[in-house]
């Protein structure tokens, strides 16, 4: 900063040729701001006008930079504030007016009042100030190098301390782990030496079990020798029995008579002897290993195969025809395709008579199947002549009893599933059977 004017007798005319101190800089900013409040509105430059409103310490805060620029380039503010800056502090005003600042003043405060006075010599004053400011600075940080310095060795010390006392610790725990170390191989040698008293306990378990495995099958092998003993014994009393039979024919005496029935007794006990062992009757008849070729049955696939349509009530008599045929009928399909507006009840009397009348002129078996989901209460019915009625069990749907019902038959078997369900019929022919639409039904029926 610089400032120019004024006459060779005052201050006014001397130059500062380096920047305020921060300090100086802080301390002419407050004076600023406190010989602020004491001018009018009109006494304002035009800049800090916005700013008189404003308390001292919120207008030292954001009007500082304006106020040291104002202060700097408007010589009449300066000479007001530094009038109210005389009115608030006469003597240091008066003392450095007569060129002889109070020694024991701050040199802050001295610099800060020369600078906005501007009496001789302002100029070495602010300077001088400064480098106060910056010598104790300097002291000021020297000594808190050394308090750090001071700090440091003690936390340096303190951190040998707790080093040395957290070695002795991590020495402790690691002799406490080579002891848990030690005690630990001593109880693995302990298992693995069970280990190998288990395994040669296995081994002789084994060798008990080979041992009775043999023995079972010599039981096995004996039993079988007796097998075939009783049946040559069988063998024997049919035998007798053939003989005693011939000689009843040739009117042998009663001596005779006697000795058959003493080989009926023999053959009734072989009879018992036969249950016993649960020997299975003969299955096999001598015209059946002759190998030839025999003509083939009829299935549900042939039926298919004739020239009807699906959807000719006729294909489903022929099905029925087959030798022990078995119609399967989704209930609720059926009758929710062809009545759906009657009640559930009315529906399922309707359907089960009709079944009934199917049944009985085809002779076919006939099973019916609702969903049990669709019951409100249990249903108290009973089946018509010739009709199984089945209801799922809850958590299980029609469709899946169905299949069940599929699943039961013995291949071979004519089954005939009546449902529109394209997935009771797809899963339904997978098993076998012989999916037929519940029009088909509902058409032979009517």
């Amino acid at each position: 900063m610089e400032t120019t004017g004024g006459g060779p007798g005052d201050g006014t005319a001397e130059v500062l040729d380096r920047p305020l101190p921060d300090g100086v800089r802080r301390r002419v900013v407050q004076i600023v701001s406190d010989g602020f409040g004491g001018l009018t509105i009109g006494e304002l430059p035009a800049q800090l006008r916005q700013y008189a409103r404003f308390t001292p310490t919120r207008r030292a805060k954001f009007a500082g930079n304006a106020m040291a620029a104002a202060l700097e380039t408007d010589t009449l503010f300066r000479q007001r504030i530094g009038e109210k800056l005389r009115e608030a502090q006469p003597e240091l005003a008066g003392a450095l007016d007569s060129g002889s600042p109070p020694p024991a003043a701050d040199p802050l405060d001295v610099a800060a009042a020369a600078y906005v006075l501007r009496p001789a010599g302002w100029v070495k004053l602010v300077a001088s100030a400064g480098e106060e400011v910056q010598r104790a600075d300097a002291e000021r940080a020297d000594e808190e190098s050394r308090a750090e310095l001071e700090r440091l060795r003690e936390e340096l010390e303190r951190a040998r301390e707790q080093t040395r006392a957290e070695t002795e610790r991590l020495r402790g725990e690691l002799e406490s782990v080579k002891r848990d170390a030690e005690s630990l191989h001593r109880k693995l040698r302990a298992a693995l030496s069970d280990v190998k008293r288990g395994e040669a306990a296995l081994r002789k378990a084994q060798g008990e079990i080979e041992a009775a495995r043999a023995e079972g099958q010599a039981q096995v092998s004996a039993a079988e020798s007796e097998t075939r003993r009783l049946k040559a014994r069988l063998g024997e009393a049919e035998a007798a029995l053939e003989a005693t039979r011939r000689a009843a024919r040739e009117g042998r005496s009663v001596e005779d008579m006697r000795v058959r029935l003493l080989l009926d007794t023999v053959l009734d006990a072989a009879q018992g002897l036969r249950r016993e062992l649960a020997l299975p009757p003969v299955s096999v008849r001598p015209a059946e290993t002759v190998d030839a070729v025999e003509p083939g049955r009829m299935t549900p696939k042939d039926i298919a195969a004739r020239a009807l349509s699906d959807s000719d009530p006729a294909i489903l008599d022929q099905l029925l025809a087959l030798p022990q045929a078995h119609l399967v009928v989704d209930g609720y399909n059926v009758t929710k395709t062809g009545y759906p507006q009657m009640p559930l009840e009315k529906q399922r009397l309707r359907l089960l008579g009709q079944l009934s009348q199917l049944a009985a002129q085809t002779g076919a078996e006939v099973t019916c199947v609702f969903d049990g989901a669709e019951l409100a209460a249990p249903v108290l019915l009973a089946p018509p002549r010739g009709v199984r009625v089945l209801f799922s069990k809850p958590g299980v749907t029609a469709d899946e009893l169905i299949r069940q019902l599929v699943r039961a038959e013995p291949p071979g078997r004519p089954v005939i599933v009546a449902s529109t369900d394209r997935e009771v019929a797809d899963g339904v022919a997978k098993a076998g059977a012989r999916p037929v639409a519940s029009a088909v039904l509902l058409k032979r029926l009517s």
